[in-house]
């Protein structure tokens, strides 16, 4: 029997939980279509489930969405362009940027999201967590199961790692 039994609920769910997960996969792709994409994937995962896919559906849906846009920026192993900045606020026309900051901050933004698509899942996911959705490592221990110890130095490790492959691309790192 799938999980999302009437289309009354999944609607609710739909309209409780799409703009969250669109925008959680638009942090990761920098890319509108992409994260539509992404988001439509995961709805229709759960349309078509057999089971209740978590406790949580929110918690569920949300990383569904991050994992979703990691696993598109893997499969292409093409840098995509656009600054990785808070989905929640696109600035319309860069309103002050010159041309080569912005330049420069899609470039950036393209080199990260390929380093990025290059890591494990698990660090992948903590990094996107904490770092362009903002959770605490405390919050991302919750929600992943796992101790802050452990998201503690996955982050630490894998900033390392980021940083080394921007400087080996010929960014300077802070």
């Amino acid at each position: 029997m799938p999980f999302i039994e009437s289309r009354e609920r999944y609607s609710q769910l739909f309209t409780e939980h799409h703009r969250r997960v669109l925008l959680a996969a638009y942090r990761v792709t920098g890319n509108m279509a992409d994260a539509e994409d992404v988001t439509q994937t995961v709805f229709l995962r759960l349309a078509n489930s057999n089971g209740s896919p978590a406790q949580n559906i929110a918690s569920y849906l949300y990383r569904a969405g991050i994992n979703g846009a990691l696993d598109l920026l893997r499969h292409r192993q093409t840098v995509v362009m656009g600054p990785l900045e808070d989905a929640a606020h696109v600035p319309d026309e860069h309103c002050g940027s010159s041309p080569e900051a912005n330049v420069s901050a899609r470039e950036l933004g393209g080199l990260l999201r390929h380093a990025i698509s290059q890591l494990s899942p698990r660090a992948a996911e903590m990094f996107t967590l904490r770092y362009l959705e903002g959770l605490t490592n405390p919050e991302i221990a919750n929600l992943l199961r796992t101790s802050q110890a452990v998201v503690a130095v996955t982050l630490h490790q894998t900033r390392s790692k980021l940083k080394k492959k921007l400087k080996d691309s010929g960014w300077e790192t802070r």
